[in-house]
Parts: C-alpha cells; sequence; structure tokens
C-alpha cells in the first residue's frame, strides 16, 4: 500500500505535513531535515525541487531556491541524496515542484526514481489535470506513485468534484489564490470556502496550504480538513543561525 494511503487510513485528524526546499540551506542539508522532521513528529514531508522560476511561491520560498540552485542541486543529485532515505525515515515523502524540471529529467525516468528511492508521490501544480490524465496516468500507476492534484477558492463544484473523481492520496487544498507565505490568520472569504468543500463530503481527504504559519491557523485547518501543509515558516525557520535538529524540533513542537 503506498504509504500516504495508510497514513490516511490509520490517523483521521491533525495530519501534519511540512514542505522544504532541497538543498536549502546547505547543498548536503536535504536527508539531514527529512530524518529531523520525522523524527520530531511531523506526518509526511513534502520536498522542494528547486526551480528558477517559481512563480507560484512567496519570497522565502523564492529565496530558497535561489539559493538552493546556487548550492549546486539538481534533481539528478536530490535523488542521490534520497539513495538511503528509507534506511531511517518510514513517514511518507512528496516530491513537490515545477513541471519544468520534470520534463527535462524525462517523466518515466522520473516516476522510475521515485519508486526506487521511496518516494510515494509528487505534487506538480502546473501540470494540467486533463494533460496527466491523458498522457501520464498510466507511467505514475506503473511506478505507485500518486500524483497530488490542487483546488482554490476559485475553484467550482465540477470542478472540485472532477478533481476528487481521477484524485489518489489527498487533494491539496490551496486556501488563497495567491502566491505561498505566512498570514495571520484565514479571512472570513477563506473559512466560508473551507466549509463549502467540506459540506461536499469528498471521497478523498484534504490538506489545506498556503497560509498555515503556527499552532492556531494549523488547528483552524484542521477542523475543515484532515489536516494543513506547512512551508514558507519552516523554510524561514530553516534559515535561523543555530543547531539545525533543535530548530526542527521546536518549530514542530510549537505548530503542535
Amino acid at each position: 500500500m503506498n504509504r500516504i494511503d495508510k497514513l490516511f487510513r490509520e490517523k483521521t485528524t491533525n495530519i501534519f505535513s511540512v514542505y522544504f526546499t532541497a538543498g536549502y540551506p546547505n547543498l548536503d542539508s536535504t536527508s539531514g531535515i527529512i530524518k529531523a522532521l520525522a523524527d520530531s513528529g511531523a506526518d509526511m514531508i513534502e520536498i522542494g525541487i528547486p526551480f528558477s522560476d517559481p512563480i507560484a511561491d512567496g519570497p522565502v520560498i523564492q529565496q530558497s531556491n535561489q539559493k538552493a540552485l546556487q548550492n549546486g542541486i539538481s534533481l539528478k543529485l536530490l535523488f542521490k541524496q534520497l539513495s538511503e532515505i528509507r534506511n531511517d525515515v518510514k513517514i511518507p515523502l512528496l516530491l513537490m515542484g515545477y513541471l519544468n524540471p520534470v520534463m527535462q529529467f524525462g517523466i518515466e525516468k522520473f516516476c522510475e526514481q521515485c519508486e526506487c528511492f521511496g518516494i510515494d508521490g509528487v505534487i506538480l501544480p502546473d501540470l494540467p489535470p486533463s494533460v496527466y490524465m491523458e498522457d501520464y496516468l498510466n507511467i505514475f500507476d506503473k511506478y505507485n506513485l500518486h500524483n497530488i492534484l490542487l483546488i482554490t477558492p476559485q475553484s467550482s463544484v465540477e470542478r472540485i468534484a472532477y478533481i476528487d473523481k481521477i484524485s489518489k492520496g489527498f487533494i491539496y487544498m490551496v486556501s488563497s489564490s495567491s502566491v505561498t507565505g505566512s498570514r495571520e490568520g484565514f479571512s472570513d472569504d477563506q473559512m466560508s470556502y473551507f466549509k463549502r468543500v467540506n459540506k461536499m463530503k469528498l471521497r478523498n481527504p484534504c490538506l489545506i496550504g498556503f497560509g498555515i504559519s503556527d499552532h492556531n491557523t494549523f488547528m483552524n485547518a484542521a477542523k475543515y480538513a484532515r489536516g494543513g501543509i506547512i512551508g514558507s515558516a519552516f523554510v524561514k525557520a530553516l534559515g535561523k543561525e543555530g543547531d539545525s535538529v533543535e530548530i526542527i524540533r521546536k518549530f514542530i513542537n510549537g505548530i503542535r
């Protein structure tokens, strides 16, 4: 069974997924951050594939992408860094990024490497669901890899139902139509959107991402979805001076 499916089957509330950028803050940080997150209580980890033009991301993640690329990270090197991660980490791992680097690497080669090194899912926001279904579904299925699809406040009822129909694992419920980044709580419009989707009783579980930065925003998200995803706030914390393992432990404890 895919580890993502196993997680959602065994844990029904407060699922905590954490995003960070591979190769940041240092080129060789990736595996250590993954291990520290798993040891500190994260339920799932999204490993960002650095890209030169991350247009959907705010300044914190943009800067981490730039720094990671300057450090010399690449998709090929990232897979090498992940080659022994399953000796120590049992929770679900996903790769998140933009389609361009994956296309350059080769879709099937990418999926094969994901299976080889224990990656359970992929989030590619700029891969249209219709293109995925027509051109890549069979490849993803061949390598037991879930392609996680997104919905937004602008998604129609019909669109959400379609995403639910073709999804596996979970649905990434983007909290706003702006770029990634920490915010002070959720607006009334966002809360209305959460309630609207929650009432649809979708087949797939949802996790809310974008704008979750502390205990309160995480718990608010968990009222209307199975949990939440934190990215920018964690990446910002990684940029601080000090012992990275202790920084990660304190961050996770602060959200919980």
